[in-house]
């Protein structure tokens, strides 16, 4: 199993992403693990899509995990956004989504996809956790906070 820096790298979290709905939300997150994890975008927009039907991975209180595997992926990959919006997702709560952290994984990764999925879905429950993820001013600044949970984490 990664460590959640492992496969949250600088450039994978954006502080403000600009996306009016979930398809463009899609997109953005396809474009963004393109950047900086190689994989190809139309393809990242497939899988999430293919998920999306199955059920909203909008878990409530404003978030979600949007998932998929990846032909060609050696590791499991993710990238973090803040919406400068939230956006409708037909999330379980019915409340509009405004963090949204997406994970990738390799076709046969299934215990390492779930355990990373277990991962960041109980960091994702922490309120003051989220909190601070809303109150955060920058890339950078979030970044380090799943750097601090991790850490922390870990002790």
């Amino acid at each position: 199993m990664n460590d959640l820096n492992e496969f949250l790298r600088p450039g994978a979290v954006v502080a403000a992403l600009v996306a009016p709905t979930k398809k463009a939300l899609f997109h953005q997150l396809g474009v963004l693990a393109h950047r900086v994890h190689g994989v190809d975008d139309e393809l990242v927009v497939e899988r999430l899509t293919e998920r999306e039907r199955l059920g909203s991975t909008g878990f409530g209180g404003g978030v979600a995990i949007p998932h998929g595997k990846i032909e060609g992926l050696t590791q499991v990959v993710g990238v973090f956004a803040r919406l400068a919006q939230p956006i409708d997702f037909g999330a379980i709560d019915d409340m509009p989504v405004d963090l949204v952290f997406m994970l990738l994984s390799p076709v046969d990764a299934g215990a390492d996809h779930l355990k990373a999925l277990a991962q960041v879905s109980r960091m994702l429950r922490d309120r003051a956790f989220v909190a601070k993820l809303r109150g955060a001013g920058s890339d950078d600044a979030l970044l380090a906070l799943f750097a601090n949970v991790e850490a922390r984490d870990a002790a």
